[in-house]
């Protein structure tokens, strides 16, 4: 009968309205962020052991270090690549679908790579790195998955911890590279191959961690309350925009364009430097583990204090954030820039720095850019903006090798330094705009009650 559909569509709304209550909604919260912390810390393992030996390794079968930086930059090429396909999955069938995506290509792309360093096979190798990119992808968005159902004043302090717990894989994956290269020798294995092989795994692990304890999927909860509001009349429902469109919409805000160019400037200077620094240390003829132990000094600045500059980030605000993140860029660019290759502190201080400020950077620009738009319009606009902070860090990195033949380690550091200069010139007119922007209408107002 129509009425008992009625009843029973009437009886359904009230049984899923009663679901999604706030304690429910913490609940599930807080099993989300525990559960993607830990594919987090599996997948930056993953990430690190892969990044750290690639130039390594692309330099040992072609002996130039140009090519060996484009081996390097093959992973943030991989990861830009994936940035939209994943947020469209993740739009049709939820996070889960998305991250797990990202793992899966990573672990193929790290077994490719191993493949590559047998048959010591360039091509290969890099074509490896672009898969095992993906995982780094996949670790990025998890950020945003966290932030699906977090509370508005605590959303940066969420992405923080996600941010924060890569720390632990990628300081270990950063560590353990120089033994997981003894590790693949005693299988074997060519040198500097273990790495890969211990990507993989942890890639795989990753995957199964999302597969498995994702559940519920916070994109679809998110959705599904939102559509509450729609069936009870309090907003209609929004088609989710194209990739085109969610240019245009972050094109229209220029608080979302400060977002993406901090995420960009970050990314950049971080890659950078970075790429560049295992090769101007093996010059010095340092190890490769005191370039694995450098690494993980990086690391450390990256997600170490995450947690602080989440919190830092909701109760002072994202644009004190972004002119630290400029500021710390800045500074230890120029550190790294001044440092000989045979030196340690300078190197170890600028990288931590550089790592710092790509840390206060993607946590505020993140924040910014989640609070910026309604739940239909955010995966789009995340996928957009990833796809243009993993771009550009892809760029930096393809070019980082022609710059350093030409103009050494220090002036591509220099370089990267202005970077930084650049995003606290862009933070300040942005911030003078939109305080401009909010006082207009009371200026209006005030107008319109002195005329009348």
């Amino acid at each position: 009968m129509p009425g008992d559909a009625v009843s029973q569509n009437a009886v359904f709304a009230v049984e899923r309205a009663s679901v999604y209550t706030p304690a429910y909604r913490e609940r599930v919260q807080r099993r989300t962020v525990v559960v993607l912390i830990a594919s987090q810390a599996a997948g930056g393992f993953g990430l690190v052991a892969t990044y750290i030996v690639s130039a390594l390794l692309a330099e040992d079968i072609t002996g130039s270090s140009t090519l060996a930086t484009i081996a390097a930059s093959s992973l943030s090429i991989g990861s830009a690549s994936v940035a939209a396909p994943m947020s469209k999955l993740m739009n049709k069938y939820g996070r889960r679908s998305g991250l797990r995506f990202g793992y899966l290509v990573g672990a193929g792309g790290a077994t490719l790579a191993v493949l590559g360093a047998i048959l010591l096979s360039y091509p290969l190798l890099c074509l490896g790195v672009f898969g095992a990119g993906a995982g780094n992808a996949a670790n990025l968005a998890t950020r945003y998955a966290a932030s699906d159902l977090a509370q508005e004043n605590r959303r940066a302090s969420t992405i923080s911890m996600i941010v924060w717990a890569t720390t632990f894989g990628s300081y270990t994956g950063s560590v353990v590279s120089g033994y997981a290269s003894d590790v693949g020798v005693s299988l074997g294995l060519p040198d500097k191959t273990g790495s890969y092989v211990f990507a993989g795994v942890m890639f795989l692990l990753a995957a199964a961690i999302v597969e498995i304890f994702l559940r519920p999927d916070p994109l679809h909860m998110a959705n599904e309350m939102a559509a509450e509001g729609v069936a009870n009349g309090s907003r209609k429902a929004e088609a989710k925009p194209t990739v085109r469109e969610a240019i245009s919409l972050i094109m229209q805000r220029r608080e979302a364009r400060l977002a993406v160019f901090a995420m960009i400037v970050s990314q950049v200077t971080m890659v950078g430097v970075m790429a560049l620094t295992p090769l101007h240390m093996n010059a010095g003829d340092q190890s490769q583990n005191v370039i694995g132990h450098m690494m993980g000094f990086h690391i450390l600045g990256m997600y170490l204090l995450s947690p602080l500059v989440g919190r830092l980030t909701d109760s002072v605000g994202k644009y004190p954030m972004l002119y630290l993140a400029g500021g710390l860029c800045t500074w230890g660019a120029w550190w790294a820039a001044v440092t000989p290759p045979a030196g340690v502190l300078g190197v170890f201080m600028g990288n931590f720095l550089i790592g710092l400020g790509w840390c206060f950077g993607v946590v505020a620009a993140s924040s910014l850019l989640v609070e910026l738009y309604p739940i239909h319009q955010r995966v789009s606009v995340q996928g957009v903006g990833d796809f243009a902070m993993l771009g550009a860090g892809a760029m930096a990195g393809l070019s980082s090798g022609a710059l350093y033949e030409t103009f050494q380690y220090r002036g591509v550091n220099y370089a990267n330094a202005l970077f930084g200069l650049a995003l606290i010139l862009a933070t300040f007119f942005t911030y003078t705009g939109v305080r401009r922007a909010r006082r207009r209408p009371e200026h209006q107002q005030r107008a319109a009650v002195v005329s009348g």
